[in-house]
């Protein structure tokens, strides 16, 4: 969320949230939502850890083993994803599972050089993961809201295929529209249960449609359950560790770096992600809490070193099957993940109710799916609008999704590049990110020289930092009047900041590096320090909704807003970074 002139962004559009992640919800909703949550996830995680052992030609067991040890990485993730265990975890009800972007990769890993190979490339990937969540705020003006709402469109886009595809998904002497039917009667019947049905069901609506489809599904003669019917109630599979390369092969060198350029694809995924999920979870926008986003992160590095220890693929968010259970069922509390991930766990010694969710076909699920692409390309263009876009920024956004959208339907790496590279040059996802990062990096180093300026945040040193800011002022002309105000903004700043931190319990004050960007007529300041858990862009925000209550502590906030743009608040672990945008006359 962003607070410019204009005010705060209207929230009209967001759906209604009844628990919020913090909030406790009553056991049978807690409930209702995770059995939803859980059918989402089993699923398709499932699937794809079929299609990938079975791809690579490995044993039964050791893909009973995969199956059995995913969905309790899975369930583990859930609850970690839910939780704040220090510096671990989204703190928020986040869906996840096996993530597709890794499929095609790790089957050329286990064909190539086995479970071992897969293993010792999962857990680099999730050290990698690791070191991308700790160096976020550096990495914060190449990975910007822009780039962010990008991926998410590119995911929206592109997945939508995938959903076509599984509405395709039907036996060869089955009827033509035995693939269409259950995915219509599960889309039609879930959504307009989410538009019409008492508020009491509308939670169920999920699960509702999903049952609908699948039996649609039975009656044509497509559902499958032989195997539901073949498997035991209760059992455990042989253990299977396949261990790690102490000592890699050509094989794992061969294939590090196409791991390691997945893997920052899936992190700027995983921050896309959490900017969605964080706004969708409230029934009033906030700012974006990027310590969140860290925590998500590490939480999902933590998944990748479990999963690469039991030699299986990756487990990672999926932000359009959370923001289609969060919009369902108008429930984003926490302990829903915790539950969640607790069925997940127990559905794993469970193979027969395992079996009765993992063989919903494939239409039903395609059906589903066509609903929350929809949701996740509206978002990421609703959050690409909310980044007050320009010609610039614009073009970024515009350009990226085009040479996504074009590179995933024709892929001109074909035979120039040889396998498997053509392969992941040629994805949509991977190469619009690409472009977007490499456009912002663009327009960040062919921008004006940035000015920077180091102290302590004193207020002794107000004089200092007075100092620095009216040079900038009159080396690009600006005005007696403008100056002051960009001195008056410095110093607002300043005392916002410093009344942020206990003098009484740091040995001494933190330091404060100001950075000045001017081009123009314009000015971005950006202080970066230590602050405290209040967010500047979400005091803002209250003050503007209630104009008429505020105590002294409001003051700075209010002439803060008055002389700046726009105010921007990034919070991290031991880092905050405050931007203001301004605006001056020559």
């Amino acid at each position: 969320m962003r607070i410019s002139r204009s005010g705060v962004a209207s929230n009209s559009n967001i759906p209604v949230i009844r628990y919020e992640p913090d909030d406790t919800a009553p056991l049978w909703v807690t409930l209702g939502a995770s059995i939803q949550g859980a059918t989402l996830v089993i699923a398709p995680t499932v699937l794809f850890v079929a299609i990938s052992v079975q791809s690579a030609g490995l044993s039964e067991n050791f893909l009973t083993w995969a199956t059995f040890a995913t969905l309790i990485i899975v369930g583990l993730m859930m609850a970690l994803q839910a939780a704040k265990i220090g510096r671990i975890g989204g703190g928020h009800l986040i869906v996840c599972g096996i993530t597709p972007n890794y499929i095609a990769i790790s089957v050329i890993a286990l064909a190539e050089g086995g479970p071992t190979t897969l293993a010792s490339l999962v857990v680099v990937s999730g050290i990698l993961y690791y070191a991308v969540a700790t160096w976020l705020p550096l990495l914060r003006r190449l990975i910007t809201p822009v780039v962010a709402s990008t991926v998410l469109m590119l995911i929206g886009a592109l997945i939508l295929p995938f959903a076509i595809d599984l509405i395709r998904d039907i036996p060869e002497d089955a009827p033509s529209y035995s693939g269409v039917l259950p995915a219509a009667v599960a889309a039609f019947v879930s959504v307009c249960l989410m538009l019409r049905a008492p508020r009491n069901l509308r939670p169920w609506a999920l699960a509702l449609g999903i049952i609908s489809g699948a039996i649609v599904a039975a009656a044509l003669g497509i559902y499958d359950i032989d195997a539901v019917i073949a498997a035991d109630w209760v059992g455990t599979p042989e253990i299977i560790f396949s261990g790690i390369d102490i000592i890699p092969d050509l094989s794992f060198w061969a294939l590090l770096p196409m791991f390691m350029i997945v893997t920052l694809i899936q992190a700027i995924k995983n921050i896309s992600d959490g900017m969605v999920v964080q706004r969708v979870s409230r029934r009033t926008p906030r700012a974006t809490d990027f310590r969140l986003i860290q925590g998500s992160m590490y939480a999902n590095g933590t998944g990748f070193i479990l999963s690469g220890l039991a030699g299986t693929l990756p487990t990672s968010t999926y932000s359009a099957l959370t923001m289609s259970l969060v919009n369902m069922t108008g429930v984003a509390a926490r302990n829903v993940g915790y539950l969640i991930g607790a069925i997940l766990i127990a559905l794993a010694f469970l193979p027969k109710f395992t079996g009765v969710l993992a063989t919903i076909p494939s239409p039903v699920l395609g059906g589903f799916l066509l609903f929350g692409i929809g949701l996740l390309f509206i978002e990421g263009f609703q959050s690409l609008a909310r980044a007050r876009l320009d010609l610039q920024k614009a073009l970024v956004a515009g350009f990226s999704f085009a040479v996504g959208l074009s590179m995933q339907h024709h892929n001109i790496f074909m035979d120039v590049v040889p396998y498997p590279w053509d392969l992941l040059l040629g994805n949509g996802i991977t190469v619009g990110a690409a472009t977007a990062i490499a456009l912002t990096a663009f327009l960040d180093l062919s921008g004006p020289r940035a000015r920077r300026f180091e102290t302590l945040l004193e207020v002794e040193n107000l004089p200092k930092i007075d100092e620095f800011l009216q040079q900038i002022a009159h080396d690009i002309g600006w005005n007696d009047a403008s100056s002051q105000n960009l001195s008056a903004a410095g110093e607002e700043t300043l005392e916002l900041l410093g009344g942020s931190y206990d003098a009484t319990l740091a040995d001494r004050p933190p330091r404060l590096i100001i950075t000045a960007r001017p081009e123009d007529s314009d000015i971005e300041l950006e202080f970066v320090t230590v602050s405290d858990e209040t967010n500047i862009e979400d005091r803002i925000a209250y003050i503007e909704q209630d104009a008429e209550t505020f105590d002294q502590s409001d003051i700075s906030l209010r002439l803060l807003r008055h002389y700046a743009s726009e105010v921007k608040h990034q919070k991290y672990h031991g880092v905050d970074i405050v931007t203001l945008n301004m605006t001056g006359s020559k």
